[in-house]
């Protein structure tokens, strides 16, 4: 069983397990996959170059500030990385709050910021992270370094997500909502985990297979996660 529940928070049944074993098959299916992230990302920057910039022009006509921003993230064994999407908020949004986490009715989304978050448009230049080595297309969602603490306090082995590149999209995203709490955090720990486990080009193929048909298809979740094989919750 991939999960239990305990007083909100969502867990492993093997907390214990060593995820990352630097066997020769998940040596030679970190290379393959490492090919295949550089292969698609520059078939799908250049196809999608015209889409950013339409984007990118519409964020700037529509609110002031820059159509992109740059933040700090955690990759791969810890080691932060400057990550690049398009606004979808005002300018400065977290000077008065600080880090905070999303919310979905959030008042400082744009207008075009919410188009883009919910078309994942926003996340397309992240393509380039994966290009220079700092991400993969799939894998666990790049946290931010201001909510570690917090998260390694709540869940001691929160760090054995950072064994991996973190993807663009990802078995824990495509399974659960966005981040808003520690018990949702929880619940993706708990997929990133499995995740990590059982790597394999297979599973890879499918989790980007998934996000395709979802995204520029709309086939429907639970549909598309049983033609797949997909874990559900």
């Amino acid at each position: 069983m991939l999960m239990k529940y305990k007083d909100g928070h969502a867990y492993t049944t093997a907390p214990d397990e060593v995820l990352a074993s630097p066997t020769t098959a998940r040596k030679a299916h970190l290379a393959l996959k490492r090919a295949g992230d550089v292969g698609l990302s520059v078939v799908l920057l250049v196809i999608c170059a015209p889409i950013i910039g339409l984007a990118a022009l519409l964020v700037r006509l529509t609110s002031k500030g820059p159509a992109f921003y740059s933040q700090v993230r955690m990759g791969l064994d810890g080691k932060p990385f400057t990550t690049y999407k398009l606004r979808s908020m005002v300018v400065d949004s977290e000077a008065k709050t600080g880090a905070v986490w999303a919310t979905a009715d959030d008042p400082l989304i744009t207008t075009v910021g919410k188009f883009l978050r919910l078309s994942h448009v926003d996340e397309l230049p992240q393509l380039w992270n994966v290009i220079k080595g700092e991400m993969s297309l799939v894998g666990p969602r790049p946290e931010r370094p201001e909510f570690l603490p917090e998260l390694e306090e709540a869940f001691p082995d929160y760090r054995t997500r950072l064994q991996v590149r973190p993807g663009i999209t990802g078995l824990a995203k495509i399974q659960c909502s966005a981040d808003t709490d520690l018990s949702t955090v929880g619940q993706k720990l708990a997929y990133d985990r499995y995740y990590i486990r059982r790597l394999s080009i297979w599973l890879y193929a499918r989790i980007i297979t998934f996000t395709f048909l979802y995204l520029f298809l709309e086939v429907p979740l639970r549909f598309a996660r049983a033609v797949l094989l997909l874990i559900d919750k």
